[in-house]
């Protein structure tokens, strides 16, 4: 039982980072995301530099694309797995979409306290050209990545 539940929030939280990557994708018109930015972070974080000015100043670490790759479908899994935790093995079973909405636009704030401060973009991208395109752009992603929360538990259930 405990497996089960375990592997469908896994599934559940690939599920909703593929969808979400489908999204920014063809929003891109095709470019794949570069993930070596969060990924040169990462490694920096693990010597101990959280904050940075400017990721792009940052010493390069070889495998850093791979890395941002490894890390946003890990936080990702983690995602699905809390979605789980807070909302009961029950919702497995009868996946509604309010809670994984809901889910989905409260994880926006790993990125807009954390990452974009990290990389040197500011707290909630205020440092960007753009500050309110790119919050916006990213709640979006975030309502697809809820979106895709919910239709994996519905595929999955």
């Amino acid at each position: 039982m405990l497996f089960d539940i375990f592997w469908r929030s896994v599934v559940i939280g690939i599920g909703a980072t593929v969808l979400m990557d489908i999204w920014s994708i063809a929003l891109a018109k095709g470019a794949i995301p570069n993930w070596a930015p969060p990924g040169r972070w990462l490694w920096h974080v693990g010597k101990g530099k959280v904050f940075h000015d400017d990721i792009g100043k940052a010493a390069p670490y070889k495998h850093e694309l791979a890395l941002g790759w490894i890390f946003h479908y890990a936080v990702g899994i983690a995602y699905g797995i809390l979605l789980v935790l807070i909302t009961g093995p029950g919702w497995l079973a009868e996946p509604t979409f309010l809670p994984a909405w809901i889910w989905g636009i409260v994880t926006i704030a790993g990125g807009w306290f954390l990452l974009q401060p990290g990389l040197g973009i500011g707290w909630a991208a205020s440092k960007t050209p753009n500050p309110n395109k790119t919050r916006f752009l990213g709640l979006v992603a975030h309502t697809v990545f809820g979106f895709g929360l919910y239709a994996t538990a519905l595929l999955i259930r």
